[in-house]
């Protein structure tokens, strides 16, 4: 597993940079928590059932309630292999 990201600098999407993260913090409420949890099994029922044709979901997409929250994106290493 990798964590990317980046600071929210203003910058438009084409200039953005992600670079690997050696440490995330989430501060959330325990209700959050869960929903992200729910999310993350969604994302691994969804790879194991589509394989690499699975790319990525971003949660604030499937739970509305996240949508002024930072992105928050789950990648599928093995995406087009």
């Amino acid at each position: 597993m990798n964590i990317h990201g980046y600071a929210d600098e203003g910058q438009e999407p084409d200039e953005i940079v992600p670079a690997e993260l050696a440490e995330i913090t989430l501060v959330a409420t325990p209700e959050e928590l869960r929903r992200i949890a729910k999310f993350l099994e969604n994302c691994a029922n969804g790879m194991e059932a589509r394989g690499t044709s699975w790319e990525h979901e971003h949660l604030s997409d499937k739970d509305e309630s996240f949508k002024d929250s930072p992105h928050f994106v789950v990648f599928n290493p093995e995406y087009g292999q």
